[in-house]
């Protein structure tokens, strides 16, 4: 059929993302299970869910019918709740989709197909070292297949139907691409989700949908800890000005009096307002003053804090903002320095919005993010393009990183002079980890049956067992290096205290002369994460 008059409207794109949304809640495991490595972090699949769960509980509640903002109300809820590279990656095609339908009621097919392709454009520019076989691939030929029905005048369903028939087809070649995709005999995890996200939108657009509605009240992740947040100024007052006939300078002097964690971003014409105040009222009669009003939230921290953030009464110059994968790691890594410590690691990437309310929590004047985990740099990288000079990113892939790292963090002394010296300390660190395969899969050449346990450097699988004590051994044989002479073994939650103790003397018989140190790390699933220095 062909597109002539056919026009797409805010609710016909509500429809796509719900239908996409309830798409993936019976879809996701099956994504998860595409990942190569045996391990338990694995959830490329929950990591978009997720992100899009985010999306659509957003718009579930978004009064606008205007395709513009509905499509910006999308974007901004997507960056925010982005989970992981994957969710990231998802996150900037919205970001592209609400660029290419700015400020319109509604889009012809012609439109949205093109907002579309940008939006793989700027998913694909998201990653600064784009691989071949990966969901990147998939996206540049949905890109490419979407070009060709939009040239040819299609309706925006049989653009949708193109870009999953072009998305499929590229996901195909994903095992000739990557050769580990080739040697465990499956496609590309992030490329699959990537392809259930445009056929969940086919299903909302065209009300095909069967299953049961998305129950947005019921939550899917794994909850941080909770403290009592207390501060002097507990209310998040958010607001445009536009038009605003102040002047930024005028502005912010203004605002510094009456609170703190004070962001003011100007644009055409226009101020978007970010305070932390004791008294929003206040503000907000200041601000009539200088313009019309609009996009008006008032958060009450205290409510919405789900972090586990160190007391401290002063702001701070400069602080860090550590991820910890459980209780014990976070309690050192306060201990260490680190001023804020949010939950997260394998199976729980924590999303942007909590690294965004860390900050805002105004502890400090800059901030360094460890991210702590390979899954977990990208999500960093967003919240640095969201703040800018406020934040640098130290790229830690391991927990054992970030501990060294915060070894020589000096809170009084530079931001940049910090970079330096705690990225020259990752050199010496050393690091693996044990957990247990969660399926039977082939990685490099190496077969590895569920339900045995593995040792694992990065990416690698370098040694399995049945037996908890060979595997201990094994591992640390693999990451020991001349003149070590400190071995550190941070114990899971599964793990008693004599247990993780009796594993120490066993591995001191093997290496009598280091000095073997255990530690309650508190990890869901891992039972060892390993550093020899």
């Amino acid at each position: 059929m062909g597109a002539t008059g056919e026009l797409i409207s805010g609710n016909d794109f509500k429809r796509m993302v719900i239908g996409a949304y309830n798409t993936f809640l019976h879809e996701h495991e099956y994504i998860n299970s595409l990942n190569v490595f045996p391990v338990p972090d694995g959830d490329t699949g929950t990591n978009m869910l997720l992100t899009l769960g985010a999306v659509a509980k957003a718009l579930k509640e978004a009064p606008d019918t205007a395709i513009g903002p509905v499509t910006k109300r999308a974007a901004d809820s997507a960056i925010m709740g982005a989970r992981g590279n994957s969710g990231v990656i998802l996150a900037q095609i919205f970001r592209g989709i609400a660029r290419g339908l700015a400020g319109k009621e509604q889009a012809t097919s012609s439109a949205i197909g093109k907002a579309f392709q940008y939006g793989i454009l700027y998913a694909y520019r998201a990653v600064s070292r784009p691989v071949e076989g990966t969901i990147l691939t998939v996206a540049k030929g949905i890109a490419k297949g979407t070009r060709r029905a939009v040239r040819e005048d299609l309706s925006f369903a049989d653009i949708l139907l193109e870009a999953v028939r072009a998305g499929e087809e590229e996901l195909a070649k994903t095992p000739e691409l990557l050769p580990v995709l080739k040697s465990a005999g499956v496609v590309d995890a992030g490329g699959k989700g990537l392809i259930v996200f445009l056929a969940g939108c086919l299903e909302g657009l065209d009300g095909t949908y069967a299953g049961p509605e998305a129950n947005f009240d019921a939550s899917l992740t794994l909850s941080n800890a909770a403290t009592e947040f207390n501060t002097v100024h507990p209310y998040c007052t958010e607001f445009i000005i536009k038009p605003c006939s102040v002047a930024v300078a005028e502005v912010r002097q203004h605002l510094d009096k009456m609170g703190d964690s004070l962001v003011v971003g100007e644009g055409d014409n226009m101020l978007k307002i970010h305070i932390h105040s004791a008294h929003p009222g206040a503000v907000l009669e200041l601000a009539v003053t200088w313009g019309t009003l609009h996009d008006i939230k008032i958060d009450n921290m205290a409510d919405q804090h789900r972090h586990v953030i160190a007391s401290s009464p002063a702001k701070q110059a400069l602080t860090v903002i550590s991820v910890a994968p459980g209780e014990g790691l976070g309690k050192m890594m306060r201990e260490l320095g680190a001023g804020i410590v949010i939950a997260g690691g394998q199976t729980m990437n924590p999303p942007v919005e909590d690294f965004m309310d860390a900050i805002h929590s105004g502890k400090a004047e800059q901030y360094i993010l460890l991210p702590n985990n390979k899954n977990i740099i990208l999500t960093c990288e967003q919240v640095k393009k969201l703040v800018g000079d406020k934040v640098e990113v130290l790229p830690t892939t391991n927990v054992p990183q970030g501990l060294a790292a915060l070894m020589v963090f000096a809170p009084d002394q530079s931001m940049q002079g910090n970079i330096v010296r705690m990225n020259d300390r990752l050199a010496s660190v050393h690091a693996a980890a044990v957990t247990i395969a969660v399926r039977d899969s082939l990685v490099d050449n190496r077969k590895v049956a569920a339900g045995r346990y593995i040792g694992t450097i990065g990416n690698k699988v370098i040694a399995d067992s049945t037996n908890l004590t060979t595997i201990l051994v094994d591992t640390v044989a693999a990451i020991m290096i001349p003149d070590s002479e400190i071995i550190s073994l941070y114990y899971g939650a599964k793990l008693q205290e004599q247990d993780a103790e009796a594993l120490k003397g066993k591995l001191a018989e093997v290496y009598p002369n280091h000095t073997i140190e255990a530690y309650y790390g508190g990890q869901p699933y891992y039972q060892f994460i390993i550093s020899v220095e």
